[in-house]
């Protein structure tokens, strides 16, 4: 073996190393920045490997690619926003899910005159299957997640075998593809890519909008799986090993969030998940029936100062308006009244996994007093206030009581068990799955009107007074 070989080697070797560490340490909030430190590490060793391997008769044009993708890279990084968080992601994925398809077709022609056999000829198609779908799939949930496509799922009479069809076609075309030579096989290539394209854009728009947090799940599992069938493809071990740690993490991030959202992980896979029709009658589900009562700042800081538990549920209108902050200070405040409050945390709150996490991480609040949706739907009976910040599809009744509505059976934060239930919001309006919530209308509910971010600060004001 040439030494160039066992610097490879060793490289690979600390670079898994390193990835592991990188997703053990994004497990947990306290760990999470080491773990974003262990990755940036890994990367850079395996980027730096491959530099210096002289494997690559392009050298310049290499460094000049990467320097352009850093500066890109650095750019996103910065200027993106929380509340953009979803949608960056999902357009992330769909790089990788490109930039596999690419390289699968490069990879074809430069060895159609070789005669690569037919195991690279199945690495290949596997490669560009799996990366057209997890492209386009990627781009219609950042569509979705952005609003430019309605979050409302479409519903194609005989969707399930639309999509049985497709893959089977696509699969089928495998033996053709690879029985060919030359570039004979280009044509079936394509024909694939296009159906797995086409099938990627069908199972995404068949989701519901409550339910795309654990699409973007699936789709960094599906992300990992082409990188590692890139590496099978490229002879490159530390890809099959990254892609690999990717995939099956996404799928296992899955698994958990379909458990936790009362879902199968087989409508994720196969699409309509989220979207099956009423099980009651064919009508949409009916309008809640009252009428809203207001509240006001003076009567809510009066609640919160006489309450002895207050729990607080943020949601996507918190991230919108930067409220974290605020909250932060709210908590400070009642703490020093001794006040017990803590937060209620949905597994989908914000439309990604861990995001309502991130920006309260942000705002330097405890970890000890933010507990997940199992943790505190028990002792909410007990609270006397629970403060909703911005949610609305994760503390809507109709998700255990209206069979006909969308998101019935998902598990929610029973907030109604509360002996005060507030809402801030702006208005009454539907949430990001599309649907009413009889929260606002029922007698133990009160509305507080206002900007999440100035509502939070007039609040504080009020307390601090």
């Amino acid at each position: 073996m040439k030494p160039m070989d066992v610097f490879e080697a060793i490289a690979w070797v600390l670079a898994g190393i390193l990835f592991i560490n990188s997703l053990r340490g994004l497990s947990s909030q306290e760990t999470a920045r080491r773990g974003n430190g262990f990755g940036v590490v890994g990367m850079a060793l395996a980027i730096g490997a491959i530099l210096i391997s002289g494997r690559t008769d392009h050298l310049g044009a290499l460094i000049g690619a990467l320097a352009i993708g850093a500066t890109v890279g650095g750019v996103m990084a910065q200027r993106v926003a929380m509340t953009s968080m979803p949608e960056m992601v999902a357009i992330l994925h769909s790089f990788v899910g490109l930039a596999a398809v690419l390289v699968g077709f490069a990879a074809y022609l430069d060895s159609a005159g070789e005669g690569g056999g037919a195991a690279l000829g199945i690495e290949i198609w596997l490669d560009v299957l799996i990366g057209s779908i997890t492209f386009t799939g990627s781009i219609m949930a950042f569509l979705k997640l952005r609003g430019s496509v309605s979050g409302r799922p479409l519903l194609l009479p005989g969707r399930h075998a639309f999509n049985l069809i497709a893959f089977s076609s696509s699969l089928a075309l495998c033996v053709p593809f690879v029985m060919a030579t030359g570039t004979e096989g280009l044509p079936y290539l394509i024909v694939m890519s296009v159906l797995a394209g086409v099938l990627g854009v069908h199972l995404v728009a068949a989701i519901g909008g409550a339910d795309m947090p654990v699409v973007v799940s699936m789709l960094n599992s599906y992300s990992g799986w082409t990188a590692s069938a890139a590496g099978f493809m490229l002879k490159n071990n530390l890809l099959i090993i990254t892609g690999a740690l990717v995939g099956s993490s996404g799928a296992i991030l899955s698994i958990i969030m379909c458990r936790a959202m009362n879902r199968s992980i087989w409508n994720v896979i196969f699409g309509g998940f989220g979207a099956e029709p009423p099980k009651s009658s064919g009508n949409a589900p009916a309008a809640p029936v009252g009428d809203v009562i207001a509240t006001s700042i003076d009567e809510l800081a009066e609640e919160l100062a006489n309450a002895k538990q207050v729990v607080i549920v943020p949601g996507y209108g918190m991230a919108v308006a930067r409220a974290q902050h605020a909250v932060k200070q709210l908590v400070d405040l009642l703490n020093k009244r001794g006040i017990l409050t803590r937060f209620a945390i949905h597994p989908v709150a914000g439309r990604l996994p861990g995001h309502m996490n991130v920006l309260l991480a942000e705002a330097s609040v405890s970890y000890d007093i933010v507990l997940e949706m199992d943790e505190i739907n028990g002792d909410l009976p007990q609270t006397d206030v629970v403060l909703v910040v911005g949610a609305n599809d994760i503390v809507n009744p109709a998700a255990q009581t209206d069979t006909s509505s969308p998101i019935y059976g998902m598990p929610v934060l029973e907030v109604w068990h509360a002996k005060r239930t507030v809402v801030l919001k702006r208005s009454r309006g539907v949430g990001y799955a599309g649907v009413d919530n009889p929260l606002f209308v029922l007698p133990g509910t009160r509305m507080l009107f206002a900007d999440a971010k100035v509502g939070m600060e007039q609040l504080v004001a009020k307390l601090s007074a």
